[in-house]
């Protein structure tokens, strides 16, 4: 799918944040743990949400909605044993599946056409909670051990690796602790599933967590947390287009660190319990000085500034007075856009794949821009909508991969977004 944006236009209405796609694909996973019916609401209706129910399907997950919105998932059968290169090369997040299936079959396969060092974090900690791991050519085959007492340190702070151990240490284990856990909401949303579906777990919303286990967990009810970095991203961008927008259906907790480093970056913010609002004041800048720099902006595990945000930050920094250093500290590619905003007539220079320097504030100018990054999408489209003149972007289809419809909730705020 390929928009063109038209720039320059504010923001200007309510816009109601959608539910976090990584919490909803990790309950999806949870609710294949048991034989009992688990229901989900506010599910939201993004691709990969919609990929990962695919492939649970496949392998004997049941799902219907309610009437009144929920999602009942059921798995009365015992689920396959085989995660199929299809599946894996289809979502990353299939690798969560890997929990039911270990739990109620005692052995998993999945085929894979990656590096296995991209499963590295997922497979240690399989190791470290005493299941036998088998891996080559393209084919990883694991045996399932149950335990009595496990303590585990994960080697990262991995989202996906604590959801799949977590699982496992619900109903496969007596005791588990487990050590450098991530700890962010949508890990927390999981945990609180687990918690209702019959597991007692201590240290929710912290790295250390100790689980003990049932033998058979129960169904359950969840309603999936709102999206924080959904939220973050549409106050910043009609900050940013000079609008006023107000973020229905926030998480203020979730959003601590992140108006922080908004607040420094010269945004202002109305928070409520579940309303937010970001405002620009004109001119805008950086409100303290470091060393080197005006600003210096680090991406950190939660609760630190969360990478998914580096590149909403990057863009509000090119509109911003002052010189700001973006130090993406977690991941080597998430500073890759650079180019694409520099072709707007953004002022960045890259040191490395983890450091940027952007000097503003700078005039942006529309352009093409052939292939957004999912991680990077929101921003590209606030440059377009902030930016002057016409914006083309290819693979636009890749913004509803993890937000909810999130072009046409902006077209209702007034944005002015024409689908080709």
């Amino acid at each position: 799918m390929r928009v063109t944006i038209e720039g320059g236009h504010p923001l200007r209405g309510n816009f109601r944040v959608s539910g976090n796609s990584n919490a909803a694909m990790s309950l999806i996973a949870a609710s294949m743990l048991t034989e009992k019916p688990v229901t989900l609401y506010n599910v939201p209706q993004t691709t990969s949400v919609q990929t990962l129910l695919n492939i649970a399907q496949a392998v004997g997950l049941q799902a219907s909605p309610r009437t009144e919105g929920g999602l009942v998932l059921e798995t009365p059968a015992e689920p396959g044993r085989v995660l199929e290169q299809a599946h894996t090369s289809a979502s990353m997040g299939a690798v969560l599946l890997l929990a039911p299936i270990l739990a109620r079959r005692g052995f998993a396969r999945m085929d894979i056409d990656v590096p296995l060092s991209r499963y590295h974090a997922h497979l240690s900690a399989l190791r470290d909670l005493g299941c036998q791991v088998k891996a080559a050519e393209g084919i990883v085959e694991i045996s399932l051990i149950r335990w009595e007492r496990r303590e585990i340190i994960l080697t990262q702070a991995s989202v996906t690796a604590t959801a799949l151990v977590a699982m496992l240490a619900a109903c496969c284990g007596r005791e588990t602790i487990i050590q450098n856990a991530a700890c962010e909401p949508h890990v927390a949303d999981l945990l609180q599933l687990l918690t209702l579906m019959g597991a007692n777990i201590e240290g929710i919303g912290s790295n250390l967590l100790r689980i003990r286990g049932v033998e058979a967990l129960r169904g359950g009810s969840a309603t999936i947390a709102p999206d924080h970095i959904e939220a973050a991203s549409v106050a910043a961008l009609a900050a940013l287009t000079g609008g006023r927008v107000i973020v229905e259906g926030i998480r203020a907790a979730d959003l601590r660190m992140i108006l922080k480093i908004y607040e420094r970056l010269g945004l202002r913010a109305d928070v409520d319990e579940d309303t937010l609002s970001v405002r620009a004041p004109q001119p805008f800048g950086v409100s303290d000085r470091d060393e080197d720099v005006d600003l210096a902006i680090d991406t950190a595990p939660w609760p630190g500034f969360p990478s998914d945000l580096a590149a909403v930050a990057t863009l509000v920094a090119t509109q911003a007075q002052g010189t700001v250093l973006i130090h993406e500290k977690m991941f080597s590619n998430r500073l890759l856009f650079i180019d694409k905003l520099n072709a707007m007539g953004a002022q960045i220079v890259l040191c490395d794949p983890h450091r940027a320097i952007i000097i503003g504030p700078t005039p942006l100018q529309g352009e093409y821009i052939d292939n957004p990054d999912v991680r990077t999408g929101l921003a590209m489209l606030g440059a377009a909508l902030c930016a002057q003149g016409k914006t083309t972007i290819d693979n636009a289809d890749l913004f509803d991969r993890t937000f909810e419809n999130v072009i046409g909730k902006l077209q209702a705020l007034g944005a002015r977004i024409h689908m080709e």
